[in-house]
């Protein structure tokens, strides 16, 4: 994959000549500064909302590379916690000591994810740069049955999975798939 096509998704001025619920995103999170706030963390905008797939369930994902996670969840509990429905909370998801922040701005609900690996290597980036490889290689078609299998009740990977009728691990599968 060229570096051009990784960096579509390092900044998230390209929503603002999106679909209009991108162009909706872009404003809340301008409006709110939200990346202004995460901006010593990396921040970059993950899930479905970037590669026009959401549907109103559809929460908004923004990814982060924290080297102190104590230091991360004390900030972001100073900084978020007067936000409706927020919560923050310690995981482990592949393995990696994870912190996991949860609220709501508007109409949409917001998660922030970050572990101390670079964004780039975190999985969550690694599924948004293959979604919108397969995406664009496979089409309108294959984009909006991906979006019915979403609405239906499937999550992205397994809807993704699913129709490239890939076998075993639906996250796992998807990353190592070769768009041809």
């Amino acid at each position: 994959m060229h570096a051009s096509n990784q960096d579509k998704f390092e900044h998230i001025g390209y929503l603002r000549t999106g679909t209009l619920v991108q162009r909706n995103v872009y404003e809340l999170l301008e409006r709110e500064g939200l990346f202004m706030k995460l901006q010593a963390y990396t921040p970059v905008l993950a899930g479905t909302i970037p590669l026009d797939i959401c549907i109103p369930s559809s929460d908004i994902d923004i990814l982060c590379c924290a080297d102190d996670l104590n230091a991360f969840q004390e900030f972001v509990q100073l900084t978020f916690a007067s936000r409706p429905g927020f919560s923050c909370s310690r995981l482990v998801v592949n393995d990696e000591p994870t912190v996991l922040a949860i609220f709501t701005i508007e109409d949409f609900a917001i998660e922030i994810f970050a572990q101390q690996i670079p964004v780039q290597q975190q999985n969550g980036y690694m599924h948004l740069v293959k979604e919108w490889e397969i995406l664009t290689a496979m089409g309108q078609e294959f984009k909006q049955k991906v979006i019915a299998l979403k609405l239906s009740g499937i999550k992205t990977e397994p809807a993704f999975a699913h129709l490239l009728r890939l076998t075993g691990d639906p996250y796992e599968a998807l990353l190592n798939y070769t768009v041809i």
